[in-house]
């Protein structure tokens, strides 16, 4: 998967986070986990390179979300 996604941080007038990033980023990464265990689990249906590859993917987003925040919140720009 090589798409990247643009993430835009909701802030309001005074530059504060809107969304508890964190909680995005433990969401995301929760359901990877949630998958992978479906599957260690022996769930029918799942395939595992499919589950692998999703949440890899995944836990980059949230990696990228939390990197942009901790951007946000120190005054510099991510890139």
């Amino acid at each position: 998967m090589n798409r990247e996604v643009t993430l835009p941080l909701i802030v309001d007038d005074r530059g504060t986070l809107q969304v508890a990033a964190a909680d995005v980023s433990k969401l995301l990464r929760t359901v990877g986990g949630r998958w992978l265990h479906l599957v260690e689990a022996g769930e029918e249906g799942l395939d595992e390179d499919t589950v692998a590859a999703l949440t890899i993917e995944l836990a980059k987003l949230a990696d990228r979300i939390d990197v942009a925040c901790i951007a946000h919140s120190s005054g510099t720009t991510a890139g």
